[in-house]
């Protein structure tokens, strides 16, 4: 199968600019793929395919972990946040908040983003979904990806 059969339109969009953007509007480098040589240059086009997805993936668990620790921190539960695999988090949870846990956690991870506009409507898949098709929600919704990150690093 010919290779643009495989990414259709997705294949050119981080030639020239080399760069590409998760739906959240953060930006992943890309600068073999307008050089280099062509192993490199192949990857380089890989990596532009595959970075809209796995980076907003990465940037909606950043944003549950922040959202889930602010949720423990405001309702000052002694539930802990172990640790994230993958597009999972791990929580140490007392045996007196289970039942608050399985409930709220999952919520409010859930919460940190919808779809916006006809992405909404349409229930759109990722190549349909430009940067800002996703809008962040909850009690800090103003903050921005990066403040919220520089936290979680404190």
């Amino acid at each position: 199968m010919p290779r643009e059969a495989l990414h259709g339109r997705d294949q050119g969009l981080g030639q020239g600019e080399g760069l590409r953007e998760t739906l959240f509007g953060r930006r992943i480098y890309l600068p073999e793929i307008n050089g280099g040589n062509g192993p490199r240059k192949s990857g380089a086009e890989r990596q532009a395919i595959n970075a809209p997805m796995q980076g907003t993936a990465a940037d909606l668990i950043k944003l549950a972990m922040v959202a889930a620790q602010d949720l423990i921190d405001h309702e000052k539960r002694a539930t802990k946040m172990i640790m994230q695999v993958h597009d999972e988090l791990v929580f140490e949870v007392p045996d007196a908040e289970i039942a608050w846990a399985r409930e709220a956690v999952p919520r409010v991870m859930a919460s940190v983003a919808q779809p916006e506009g006809a992405a909404a409507r349409r229930g759109g898949r990722g190549a349909e979904l430009g940067p800002g098709a996703l809008s962040r929600h909850g009690s800090s919704a103003v903050t921005t990806l990066s403040q919220k990150l520089h936290r979680l690093r404190r």
